[in-house]
């Protein structure tokens, strides 16, 4: 079994046996840096991620599960902790305010675009004779004089 590059992971902190070290960066995927915010503890080299990554191997080398592992270190850090934050009630409108905006602006356009009047040559108001007349001389003005 091949595995990714290590990132910022120290070769101390790697665990002895394969499986073990494969669900601890499976798990350290799955987790925030509380410093950097936008990276797991897995790409993290700030000493807080390091920390973090030790705990979730000891977790590990203890025989806690991933889900134990995870419930552990939320209910220590809160659910921020969390790169995708689970499908709970606190969380719902984080999950459901997205696509309701999207369905939301594609109905506005599209009933903007239904009550935007179209003109076509049917619906245009038909020129008075004067403006006919009006119109022809400026047309006969702007014309190229004939060649004979």
């Amino acid at each position: 079994m091949a595995f990714s590059p290590a990132r910022a992971v120290l070769p101390d902190e790697m665990m002895a046996d394969p499986a073990k070290e494969a669900r601890a960066r499976d798990l350290s995927r799955e987790l925030r840096c509380m410093v950097c915010q936008n990276q797991s503890i897995d790409d993290s080299e700030a000493p807080l991620a390091r920390d973090l990554r030790l705990l979730v191997r000891e977790r590990i080398a203890a025989g806690d599960s991933n889900a134990q592992v995870i419930d552990f270190l939320v209910a220590r850090y809160g659910e921020f902790v969390l790169l995708k934050p689970r499908f709970e009630r606190q969380t719902l409108l984080l999950w459901l305010v997205p696509p309701l905006l999207l369905v939301g602006g594609g109905l506005a356009l599209w009933l903007h675009s239904r009550r935007r009047p179209t003109r076509d040559a049917a619906t245009a108001p038909a020129l008075t004779a004067d403006e006919q007349a009006r119109l022809a001389a400026l047309m006969a003005a702007d014309a190229p004089p004939e060649k004979t």
